[in-house]
């Protein structure tokens, strides 16, 4: 021990030897003392003996101003929140140790612009780690970091802001119209980031998509909520393209809110301004959900036609007017859209399902003619529900359901025999607009 206070004063002193006025200018009127400490807690602070570098960190703190240096500060965080872990049971004197960092973080901002940003961004993970008691002081704070930091926020920051406004509404401490502003400034903010690579543009994706599951469990966002927040807005400023995507975003992820004429207004407006896959989509939804048959089918194939949407995005607006098509009376146009689903898909993810809607498809056709014609088209429905199962396994239990009751409806070998065919025969099926090659089966 005596070797290293030995060592530390050496440092000092050579320090000190090498200062000129401007120096002792820098580092305050006791730059004696300053640089004294600084080489003291320093010397403790590499060899990460916290508890050695605080003492000799607060004399440093002391006698050093601010702007003497911006590790003074960086480093003083790094031992207040060694501090607050180590004395996270005593809660008076942890709640002091925290307005201690948080100050030390305001002196970073303010003798330190050029480091502002990342000071702000570590100030706010800070406070969400040791502020979760103090919710509303928690969510003043992280609102106030982000309308600064603005697409420069961590995203992560997004998140837990949007986590503190839905518990404060939540306990009915937050009006409806605050939370939903923090969940606008978050997409909105997400979206405009520049990500430096396809990992962080996951990230930045995966965050956008927590943030809204939030906001949506929240149940903020009802229709009745929506509508009175953005008619007002419109009323005020018709023309304004960001209103109307806003309007269109939010009420597009709100239970039963497509089909009023403020949300068909918004889309409309989209459309004309900036035509695009995501616009045409949202029109198929304004349409789809007021059954109007034509218009879905138009502008769903006009979302699909767009070059910017990729096959995964294609194969999933297919399944989803496939299951329209199917729901309104639509079989050919519906099966068909299966069919493509499952063909685009890429990442096996929507196979499964789109095999199994297909099965489904079939296995609900009533078709004209003799018992094998009226029969057959539950082999093509087996058909179908065997390669749902296969491509996801999760579907597996559902899909033996349903391939047990139509085997139920597959025509007596007897009943084959009479018509000519037998079991294994090659079978064309024709019915509702549909064609597809099976195999026969039999009840044995």
């Amino acid at each position: 021990m005596k070797k290293v206070v030995l060592s530390l004063i050496a440092v000092s002193m050579a320090l000190m030897g090498s200062l000129n006025l401007s120096a002792q200018g820098k580092f305050g009127p006791d730059s004696t003392e300053c640089i004294k400490y600084l080489s003291y807690y320093t010397e403790y602070y590499k060899q990460k003996n916290y508890d050695s570098a605080i003492p000799n960190w607060r004399q440093a703190y002391k006698y050093c101003p601010p702007t003497a240096r911006y590790s003074l500060l960086s480093d003083g965080t790094t031992l207040m929140r060694y501090l607050i872990n180590k004395n996270a049971k005593n809660a008076e004197y942890k709640a002091k140790l925290v307005d201690s960092l948080m100050v030390i973080y305001d002196q970073r901002v303010e003798f330190w612009p050029k480091y502002a940003t990342s000071s702000l961004n570590n100030k706010a993970l800070d406070m969400y780690n040791f502020m979760k008691d103090q919710p509303e002081v928690l969510y003043e704070g992280l609102s106030k970091i982000i309308a600064t930091t603005k697409a420069n926020t961590k995203a992560n920051i997004f998140l837990f802001n949007m986590d503190t406004a839905c518990s404060l509404y939540k306990d009915g401490k937050l009006d409806p119209e605050k939370v939903i502003d923090t969940y606008e400034t978050s997409i909105e903010l997400l979206s405009s980031m520049n990500p430096k690579n396809e990992t962080e543009q996951k990230m930045i994706a995966k965050t956008i998509e927590d943030v809204e599951s939030l906001f949506i469990q929240s149940k903020v966002a009802s229709c009745e909520n929506l509508i009175a927040l953005f008619s007002p807005r419109v009323a005020a400023d018709p023309d304004n393209l960001d209103i109307a995507k806003n309007i269109v975003r939010m009420m597009s992820i709100t239970e039963g809110c497509t089909d009023n004429d403020l949300y068909l207004n918004a889309v409309n407006k989209m459309y004309v301004a900036e035509p695009s896959h995501t616009s045409a989509y949202f029109l198929y939804r304004l349409y789809s959900a007021r059954g109007e048959m034509d218009n879905a089918i138009k502008y769903m194939q006009e979302a699909i036609d767009y070059e910017e949407s990729d096959a995964d995005t294609d194969a999933d607006y297919y399944y989803q007017l496939g299951a329209f098509c199917f729901k309104n009376g639509n079989p050919s146009k519906a099966f068909d859209c299966a069919l493509k689903a499952a063909e685009l898909n890429t990442d096996g993810s929507l196979k499964g399902k789109a095999y199994m809607l297909a099965g489904t498809i079939w296995g609900s056709q009533s078709c004209p003619g003799d018992e094998i014609t009226k029969r057959a088209p539950y082999w093509v429905a087996v058909d179908y529900m065997t390669k749902a199962k296969n491509a996801d396994e999760t579907l597996a239990e559902d899909c033996d359901n349903y391939i047990r009751q139509y085997r139920s409806y597959f025509p007596q070998t007897a009943e084959a025999f009479m018509y000519d065919i037998t079991d294994g025969q090659s079978y064309t099926v024709s019915c509702a607009g549909m064609r597809a090659t099976t195999t026969v089966r039999t009840q044995k």
